[in-house]
């Protein structure tokens, strides 16, 4: 089913296949974030890689409980944007030998992904309130908060980095 295939005539189908998007997002960064942590050079990155992915693992139980709550299969749909997002961070994270760069493009990937992942959660979470699935809604917007604290803590870190990089550079 193409995102915008006759399939969808609904807000209830769009809802559901962008919760299969979202699911089989999910479903890869939970692969990926091991690659990640295992080039991440910085210990502090590497906790936070570390911590998003146990957060990851709960974001995919949850979404099955909305998936069971809102009473359709807990399928995945492929999604091409996430599967370039990552495989650009790990083109990325190949190219590069100084470890202070490699962490700030890792950082940088990392924030690519969680902004794909806001924008889905941020959409769900307002659809269901539409269709009167505020329980659902609810749960969605409990990953959305965790996806906007990550982002946050990645801002901070990128942010730091340059202030490092900077008063080096001095």
């Amino acid at each position: 089913m193409g995102f915008f295939s006759k399939d969808i005539q609904t807000l209830d189908d769009l809802f559901v296949h962008t919760l299969r998007d979202i699911y089989y997002a999910e479903k890869q960064i939970e692969q990926a974030l091991p690659k990640m942590i295992d080039k991440a050079t910085n210990p502090q990155l590497k906790a936070g890689f570390e911590q998003h992915l146990r957060e990851t693992t709960n974001h995919i139980a949850r979404l099955e409980r909305v998936f069971q709550m809102h009473g359709v299969a807990a399928k995945e749909v492929h999604c091409p944007a996430i599967d370039g997002i990552i495989e650009e961070a790990n083109d990325l994270a190949g190219d590069i030998a100084d470890k202070n760069v490699l962490d700030a493009g890792l950082i940088a990937a990392a924030q690519a992904v969680e902004h794909y992942e806001i924008t889905r959660y941020g959409t769900l979470a307002a659809w269901a309130k539409e269709l009167g699935r505020a329980d659902c809604a609810a749960i969605l917007a409990e990953n959305l908060r965790e996806e906007e604290a990550t982002d946050r803590k990645l801002s901070q870190m990128a942010e730091s980095r340059v202030n490092m990089q900077a008063k080096t550079a001095m």
